[in-house]
């Protein structure tokens, strides 16, 4: 063995020495696992620059914290916490912890594009070590305080975290409560990761110490006993445990070498500030987990040897900043017991009571005892360094301390949950208060407890209270959590806020909100009598797309094109929701540049579609009100849409250009150039597409209608800007339907284009009704023509005449189940058509029930005898007289047209209409067109 380990723990070596043969028959693997953790110990205890082993969210941790840095006033601080997060440790002091500390990228370079964004936080609590060492190190002149982790770059570097993102979500897992999820999907950087990272060791521990969970066997068997313990015997006990955890953790090689990575780098970096300031080690404190603090690597102390090399960061480019925490995320994240870290804060105020130790705040903070804090730092004097002994051995052979029953605790514990039980809906009484009391201590004595714990507690109401039944939305444990304390929710301050955020609170400041303030806040904007609200109105409605949909919630107005705001109602959650607003200021300096970026985004991935285009310039028009980035949305809209060979987007683009359109033709002078050729291409676009559609089976025929709608309302504008109808006549006569709508959709366009007259149309349905084979199929053939009101809705009311008569004429068997179909059909993918069909058939249906009896539908009215030729009618001349009465009309369509001409008197017959009537045929032509129509 080592002279180096020898003298200070030779006592204790030799008696776990001789347990080990004792227990193991012999000396084995467990003589060198006890021995090895002596070892670590005293390598610790011994370095030159003093290791403060520490664990995340700890109250004896933070204690011994306070403790030591007011002994020892330390000239520097090196804290395990990443290295590229030590500019946004002064912003603390104005946030209203717990808050986490956040790197956040969202253009990756040099990691895989599916891992963007990438975050990693770093929650801080007032409970906790690291508060305390950043408070000391800020708030007292001459210290400074130096971070050593690895970056938020190496984090993603060193860590596995590829195959971790690809594992699917459990979907049998409960759903997170919107406090549990502040950090969302963030990678979580904690100092003093305390846990065993061996199942059976952990399991063995839980059932030993009849406990159900790893935060209850903690507080019970470390932070009560460390608790009032001397700076040396917690030191001791601190490293014992980390070197443990460390020697019985499994081989996992990824994990182990992430971890010596860390504590490489972290003395790298420790050494390399010695040597840059040339300061004594002993006047330095390197606070760090305890599982790092028992470290074994080669660059291990101050001594230690340099044969590490840290990779260089990638060229991702990384935003910090600060976002609100909450002891609910903080559990989620790290995997720790519901209600723990309220515990622990609860059990580090009654520390700080029975202690009498003055914990270090930041000045400026809420809650901050500035004069006191800083009398306590100037009056302590510094406490020197004695050489280290052995702390161990008595901690260890000292029986467990029983701590008195505080029945006054105890009883206002029970008072409380019962008032609080009874508020939520359980009908709980005096006796149920009495019933937790006594259920509290036999739980304590049945755990070897002479002291329940808040745990015990918990289990006790739980028991007593709660029964089967949860009456209300919290059960009794979620009740007695917040009773310990409550989720506390953290706030980052308004100067702490990135200049996005601070931005958007500036901006709605007319509204006269506490916005940063949690809950829902009501806003009305009367924007007529207060035109100056209506900038507020636009930052709203910007928040509203980019934030998540709690945050800014419209219960009164809207937005559309080409209409001004009146009057507003808004529900905002802004503080609620201040993690997102936080993060949106990663993205830029201003929302409309956010806004800007996304829409791009959104407009150039490579999985978007036209509908997709033209959304984001619908939006860059509605919301930024860009007539630059709709243009150039727009061109790149042109160029989706040529390059698609399906037409499953077509109804979306349908009524997105067609609001376009009406927008600019009401705004503008002239159409955008962009417009014009969308419309000319998307004519030429669909006319291709149209044959396909119609025989493919993957095409709804909404999507047919959706295309033909397309070219039929853009026709007058595609024919003005070049287009050939031709081009579209043909693809109607090369379209071939199989399917029974989409044939009665193709009879409506033949209808559109004058190929089918309408008598034709109805002697069609008359022979579908007709014939027994067809009558089944029938019911389709209306949905077609339901469909094709959108294309041509000059067929409203043949579309009513067909539907009455399938009333009349369909059997019930073939009916009846078809209603269903037609409602859903127009519920889904025709809301706006049934609007067509009610005005129709309220136009055509009698008004009154006792005129239903004589109605005749007029489709089955006698038609009216047909008019004389056209050429027997020319022949008498009427119109002539006519115009040589009131012959003024005429010369002035004649001056407007530049001609010249004379009057004939009408002696001389009529010369007019002698044409007419030597060449009648075409006359009768045009008399039957027009009749057909």
């Amino acid at each position: 063995m080592s002279s180096t380990h020898e003298g200070t723990f030779e006592g204790l070596r030799a008696q776990l020495q001789e347990a080990a043969a004792t227990f193991a028959d012999g000396p084995d693997a467990l003589e060198g696992i006890l021995l090895g953790i002596v070892d670590d110990v005293d390598h610790a205890v011994r370095e030159p620059l003093e290791i403060f082993p520490v664990c995340h969210h700890s109250p004896a941790s933070a204690i011994a914290m306070a403790r030591r840095l007011r002994e020892k006033q330390p000239k520097v601080v090196y804290l395990e916490l990443c290295e590229d997060m030590a500019p946004l440790l002064t912003e603390l002091r104005n946030c209203k912890l717990p808050v986490a500390v956040q790197s956040f990228a969202t253009d990756v370079d040099g990691f895989p594009a599916e891992w963007s964004p990438l975050s990693v936080v770093a929650p801080i609590t007032e409970a906790s070590a690291e508060y305390q060492a950043i408070a000391y190190a800020l708030d007292t002149p001459g210290v400074e305080l130096v971070l050593v982790d690895r970056s938020s770059d190496h984090v993603f570097q060193w860590d596995a975290r590829g195959a971790e993102a690809t594992e699917p979500a459990d979907p049998d897992a409960p759903p997170v409560e919107e406090e549990a999820a502040l950090h969302g999907d963030a990678v979580g950087v904690e100092i003093g990761d305390l846990r065993p990272r061996f199942a059976e060791l952990e399991e063995h521990l839980l059932r030993h110490g009849k406990v159900r969970h790893w935060s209850e066997w903690w507080h019970q068997y470390v932070e009560l006993p460390l608790g009032d313990s001397d700076h040396d015997t917690y030191r001791q006990v601190m490293l014992l445990i980390g070197s443990l955890f460390r020697r019985l953790a499994p081989g996992d090689p990824q994990r182990v070498r992430v971890d010596e990575d860390r504590e490489r780098h972290m003395w790298i970096r420790m050494r390399e500030h010695l040597a840059a300031t040339g300061t004594d080690p002993a006047d330095c404190l390197y606070v760090c987990g305890a599982f790092h603090a028992a470290s074994r690597v080669a660059e291990f102390g101050v001594h230690g040897t340099d044969t590490f090399e840290i990779s260089p960061p990638t060229a991702t480019t990384w935003q910090h900043g600060l976002i609100p925490s909450s002891h609910a995320a903080i559990e989620a994240q790290f995997g720790l017991a519901a209600g723990s870290v309220s515990i622990a804060a609860t059990v580090w105020a009654k520390n700080v009571r029975r202690t009498r130790v003055e914990p270090y705040r930041l000045a400026g903070q809420a809650g901050a005892k500035k004069s006191r804090a800083r009398k306590a730092v100037a009056a302590a004097d510094p406490v020197p360094d004695l050489p280290p002994s052995d702390k161990l051995t008595g901690f260890l052979k000292q029986p467990p301390v029983l701590d008195r029953l505080d029945e006054a605790e105890l009883l206002g514990w029970s008072v409380e949950i019962v008032r609080s039980a009874r508020r939520n809906g359980y009908l709980s009484s005096t006796a149920d208060a009495i019933a937790v009391f006594e259920t509290s201590i036999l739980l304590a004595g049945m755990r070897d407890r002479a002291r329940p714990t808040p745990y015990d507690f918990q289990d006790a109401a739980v028991t007593c209270i709660e029964k089967d039944t949860v009456p209300g939305r919290r059960d009794v444990r979620r009740l007695v959590e917040i009773m310990m304390g409550g989720d506390r929710v953290g706030q980052v301050g308004y100067d702490a806020l990135p200049p996005l955020a601070r931005d958007v609170h500036d901006r709605l400041a007319p509204l006269g909100l506490k916005l940063q303030q949690g809950g829902v806040k009501r806003a009305l904007l009367d924007i007529a009598s207060q035109p100056e609200l209506e900038r507020c109105s636009d930052v709203l409605w910007m928040l509203r797309h980019l934030m998540p949909q709690g945050a800014a919630r419209p219960i009164m107005g809207e937005r559309k094109l080409g209409e001004r705001p009146i009057q507003e109602s808004w529900d905002l959650a802004l503080g609620t929701h201040q993690r997102a607003l936080i993060e949106l200021g990663y993205e830029g300096v201003s929302i409309e540049q956010v806004l800007e970026q996304r829409l791009r985004r959104t407009a150039y991935d490579r999985r978007a579609t036209a509908a997709t285009v033209l959304e984001a310039v619908e939006d860059a028009t509605l919301y930024l009100r860009s007539r630059r980035l709709a243009d150039e949305l727009g061109t790149h809209a042109l160029e989706v849409l040529s390059a698609e060979r399906s037409v499953d987007g077509a109804p979306e683009v349908l009524r997105r250009i067609r609001r376009l359109l009406a927008y600019y033709r009401t705004s503008e002078p002239v159409l955008p150039p962009w417009i014009e050729s969308f419309v000319k291409a998307g004519y030429a676009h669909y006319c291709t597409l149209l044959p396909t559609a119609f025989t493919d089976e993957d095409a709804t025929v909404r999507q047919v209608a959706a295309m033909l709608g397309f070219l039929f309302s853009m026709e007058s504008l595609a024919l003005s800007l070049g287009c050939d109808r031709t081009q579209l006549e043909l693809a109607v006569v090369q379209s071939h339907p199989e399917e029974s709508s989409k044939t009665a959709l193709l009879w409506a366009a033949q209808v559109q284009l004058g190929h089918l007259s309408r008598a034709d149309l109805r002697a069609r349905c008359d022979e579908l009704l007709g014939n027994p084979l067809v009558v089944p199929a029938y019911p389709r053939y209306l949905s077609g023509f339901v469909q094709a009101l959108d294309p041509v809705p000059g067929l409203t009311d043949f579309v009513v005449e067909a539907v009455s008569n399938a009333f009349g004429r369909l059997p019930d068997p073939v009916l009846l189940p078809w209603l269903p179909t037609l409602i859903t059909t127009l519920r889904s993918g025709g809301s706006e058509l049934a609007p067509l069909l009610i005005r129709e058939a309220g136009r055509t249906f009698p008004g009154r029930l006792t005129a239903l009896d004589a109605w005749v539908p007029p489709w089955r009215a006698q038609p009216e005898p047909e008019a004389a030729p056209a050429a027997n009618r020319a022949e008498g001349g009427e119109g002539c007289p006519l115009l040589a009465a009131h012959p003024a009309t005429c010369d002035a369509v004649a001056s407007l047209l530049g001609c010249d001409g004379t009057w004939e008197t009408t002696d001389s017959g009529p010369a007019g209409v002698a044409l007419v009537g030597h060449h009648p045929d075409t006359a009768i032509a045009l008399e039957a067109l027009l009749a057909g129509a």
